[in-house]
């Protein structure tokens, strides 16, 4: 018996829809990075880039457990002497909340060659959908 291995050519990728109001943090990244990575797919390959589109709204109104919203550190060196900075999580949730998520979910993903690319099919927005096409027009 041959274990099946599937071709490049037959790769459909869906659209998974995530909203973020009254989530947690880290539950809301592992269902993501999981639809990113594909593990929810029938034929999943380790070695393949199967994953789906995933799509975050109202990235603002996350939520986490216990004292983190004001203990959490988002920690970044700008690589210059003096550059360190740390911020918290209610400030970066003022700031830009969806870089909270896009760090949970990029942390959770395996780190290699495929990282980049999963990433790539990653949106976090700000609101809703209809809000943010408003604001376009």
């Amino acid at each position: 018996m041959k274990t099946y291995q599937p071709k490049g050519n037959n790769l459909e990728r869906g659209r998974q829809e995530l909203d973020a109001e009254g989530a947690v943090l880290g539950r809301l990244a592992t269902k993501a990075a999981r639809y990113l990575i594909g593990k929810h797919k029938k034929d999943y390959t380790p070695n393949r880039d199967g994953g789906d589109f995933v799509v975050v709204k109202n990235a603002e109104k996350i939520e986490v457990t216990g004292r983190k919203r004001s203990q959490k550190l988002y920690r970044r060196h700008s690589g210059y002497p003096g550059g360190f900075r740390e911020l918290t999580f209610e400030k970066l949730q003022e700031k830009h909340p969806e870089r909270i998520i896009e760090l949970a979910v990029k942390r959770m993903l395996p780190k290699n060659r495929l990282q980049k690319k999963r990433l790539a099919r990653l949106k976090v927005m700000v609101g809703d959908e209809e809000k943010n096409d408003k604001k376009r027009e």
